[in-house]
């Protein structure tokens, strides 16, 4: 047990230290899990999921039950024709009344069936908007994912910066202490190398602040302590007659068609209004009125009855016709809705795919200019240690360095953003 206890305290700081790797599918994986929005879209189906019925419809048999139970005290005061009166006071009664009833519409111009088609609509509609808020969800994961990746190759080209600075700083000292650098070149090697510091801690932040932003996203209630181990790989074989030929069946689209349906049906709800109604009605009546004066001591009735109502509706202020030709136009604004989200996406496709094929041309040719960069400042490096370039060419050639490689990582991200929106489109997230 001791020796237990031992190891427990020795290795316990090892594994506290260790830290958890998150992958892109582990992210989709955690969020489709979790996600508070796809969690909420899912409980909007299943709604209308249950309304989806013939009872909701108004299709089914109502059966109600009531009853009422009355005691009184009352004065009674009487005189017959046969000459006999009454009087009492305080006499008791009851009046109890119950009933068993069942109604069901035989007819009311298709209304049930229009109602029923409706909610059919309704949660067609709600499935779609479900699986556009699983590719909404997995396309923001994919952004901030790569975001991260993103801001941690930033941080390498600081750390890159920062080698290169510590390693002038190393040589102007060395020439210090022979007394072959002046102050100004020291006091400079030190600052850039402060500099680079600085700005590896402010972009440590960002990239800590990327990962706080991605267990938000994935709806962690706890924030941990992880790593992300990727690089961005833009897929190139996307097309874009692929992507517009697409477009009517992304499920946005399909929302907006199903919208033109579920107006269609309200039409014919409200259309439905301008005929009869045919109900039937039947039941079981109980009456018991019972008195402890007056003519009648105990009256009670009871028995089944049935019967059917028709009602007919002849004028209530053109309301009907003009509920009729508001849902006329609601069917109208919503083909025109449609068309207009067509016109969008098609818009939105285009421009996307454009900002992708430029950006995949410019990744080449950014890609030899790293590298260029790289070995200019290899070779500045190499004439600053035999004193054939200054410390001022040594600064420039690093900031040459890091602005291509921030241009670069930026195009790269840029290109996979550009990709994730045009899968988005085609619906192919996460397949």
């Amino acid at each position: 047990m001791k020796k237990i206890y031992l190891y427990i305290v020795l290795f316990l700081p090892l594994l506290a230290t260790g830290q958890t790797t998150i992958s892109l599918k582990s992210a989709i994986d955690t969020t489709l899990r979790k996600s508070f929005d796809i969690r909420i879209a899912g409980n909007i189906v299943e709604i209308n999921k249950i309304n989806n019925t013939y009872g909701v419809a108004g299709g089914l048999p109502s059966l109600n039950a009531s009853i009422s139970d009355n005691e009184s005290s009352t004065n009674v005061k009487q005189k017959l024709n046969s000459g006999v009166e009454i009087n009492k006071s305080g006499a008791s009664g009851n009046t109890m009344n119950s009933s068993l009833t069942v109604g069901m519409v035989l007819f009311n111009g298709f209304k049930v069936m229009a109602t029923k088609e409706r909610l059919n609509y309704l949660h067609q509609q709600s499935e779609l908007q479900l699986n556009l808020q699983i590719q909404n969800s997995i396309a923001a994961v994919m952004a901030k994912y790569y975001d991260i990746v993103r801001q941690q190759e930033y941080l390498k080209i600081i750390q890159t910066s920062l080698d290169v600075s510590q390693k002038k700083l190393d040589i102007v000292t060395d020439r210090k202490n022979v007394g072959m650098a002046n102050d100004a070149d020291f006091l400079q090697a030190q600052i850039d190398v402060i500099t680079a510091q600085q700005s590896i801690k402010t972009q440590q932040l960002v990239v800590d602040q990327a990962k706080t932003d991605l267990l938000q996203l994935m709806s962690q209630k706890l924030y941990f302590s992880y790593s992300v181990n990727d690089s961005i790989i833009v897929d190139r074989s996307i097309l874009l007659n692929t992507i517009t030929s697409f477009l009517t069946q992304n499920p946005q689209y399909l929302s907006a068609e199903q919208q033109i349906k579920i107006n269609e049906q309200i039409v014919k709800e409200v259309s439905a209004l301008r005929y009869p109604t045919l109900r039937l009605n039947t039941g079981y009546n109980l009456t018991r009125n019972q008195s402890d004066a007056g003519l009648t001591l105990l009256n009670q009735n009871y028995g089944p009855y049935a019967g059917v109502t028709l009602q007919i509706p002849i004028y209530n202020g053109n309301a009907y016709n003009i509920q009729k030709k508001t849902a006329v136009i609601n069917v109208d604004n919503a083909k025109l809705q449609q068309q207009s989200l067509l016109n969008i996406l098609t818009a939105d496709a285009v421009k996307t795919y454009q900002a992708y094929s430029t950006i995949l041309q410019q990744l080449d040719s950014q890609q030899g200019t790293i590298e260029m960069a790289g070995k200019l400042i290899n070779v500045i490096m190499l004439r600053f240690q035999v004193n054939q370039a200054t410390i001022l060419d040594v600064k420039a050639a690093q900031a040459s360095y890091e602005n291509s490689g921030y241009q670069l990582v930026n195009l790269k991200y840029a290109a996979k953003v550009a990709e994730i929106e045009l899968k988005r489109l085609t619906f192919q997230l996460g397949n």
